[in-house]
């Protein structure tokens, strides 16, 4: 077990789906060879296929103490990175449409707005992905060179490039396949929750350049931080799958709607436009209470009282919203 543990909170109530935190992360990351397929951060719109494609239906993670390893999603399913053909059509005169090549058939956001149900009750949000760093990661249990591990400073989990051979065991036990195969180096890669940053001082890059701030930062267990707030004091910030039982420490503020205009003073969980039984699928059944409690807030707000919750939530300044702590770290190795 880390000492420390660096954890991430994500309100999806605030998410633009601008994909912003997935520029910066693959602009600082993923922009060498072998990566183009790679997103360490991407923004799923849910309901849909996610990235790879139905990563959270082939398996992974634990159960009752055992590995249930996945087969390994393909290229098909990540989508292969394409080009575009502008020097033929805009320096050689071609006259031919700019168009990708290969032809894609599924890509990171490949679904993007689409959501779900028929044009008047459509719905969607957007989820944000990255590596969760679990308590108890299944992808290092399943390295046999030993190259995945935890570190004992802040729990964030990383690949040891020197070790790693590429055997992709890791690949297929991680049930939410935020690790990838770089097949140029023939190494796996992963989210390093920006730690050569946090070691500075500095907060993780997908983090500092989301405009709907909606991403808390700190250790888990510093009383001070937002994310031991939203966690474990006020408990309305859930993980993905919690029932994969790798103890994931990046967690969700769950989704939600008003009432419909019509049915305006009812309760969300009553009249919710988001259907309840796919946020129990996504967050199990916690949720419920998370959206019972997160209502409360808002009726105390409504009434004229002040919300501790919703002020953290708003996140006016990045004072809220982060808390690196990089000497406490240090001190307590």
């Amino acid at each position: 077990m880390s000492k420390h543990q660096y954890a991430m909170v994500m309100d999806l109530n605030k998410c633009l789906g601008c994909q912003t935190c997935t520029i910066a992360c693959k602009k600082l990351w993923t922009d060498r060879d072998g990566t183009g397929y790679m997103y360490w951060n991407n923004v799923e719109t849910r309901p849909g296929l996610g990235y790879p494609r139905q990563w959270d239906r082939i398996g992974g993670g634990w159960k009752d103490g055992a590995l249930q390893p996945s087969p390994l999603p393909t290229m098909d399913d990540y989508g292969h990175a394409w080009e575009y053909n502008y020097e033929q059509r805009l320096y050689e005169g071609k006259k031919q449409p700019v168009m990708p090549s290969p032809e894609p058939r599924s890509g990171v956001n490949w679904d993007e707005d689409v959501g779900s149900l028929n044009a008047n009750e459509n719905y969607f949000f957007y989820l944000p992905r990255i590596c969760n760093h679990c308590t108890y990661p299944a992808c290092l249990e399943a390295c046999p060179r030993k190259a995945i591990y935890k570190r004992d400073e802040d729990g964030i989990v990383v690949i040891d490039q020197d070790r790693c051979q590429g055997y992709r065991y890791c690949i297929k036990a991680c049930p939410y396949k935020k690790i990838y195969f770089n097949e140029v180096t023939g190494k796996s890669e992963k989210c390093i929750f920006c730690y050569p940053r946090l070691e500075k001082g500095q907060v993780n890059a997908c983090a500092a350049q989301c405009p709907g701030r909606l991403r808390f930062v700190g250790l888990l267990d510093d009383p001070e931080s937002p994310v031991h707030k939203l966690v474990l004091v006020h408990k309305i910030a859930l993980p993905l799958f919690p029932e994969k039982g790798t103890q994931p420490n990046v967690f969700y503020v769950p989704p939600f709607n008003p009432p419909k205009r019509e049915n305006y003073g009812k309760s969300i969980l009553e009249d919710s436009r988001l259907p309840l039984d796919y946020l129990l699928y996504l967050f199990g059944p916690e949720v419920k209470d998370v959206i019972t409690r997160l209502e409360a807030e808002l009726r105390k707000a409504q009434e004229g009282g002040r919300s501790e919750v919703l002020q953290l939530l708003i996140g006016r300044d990045a004072e809220t919203r982060y808390h690196v702590r990089p000497q406490l770290v240090q001190i307590q190795l």
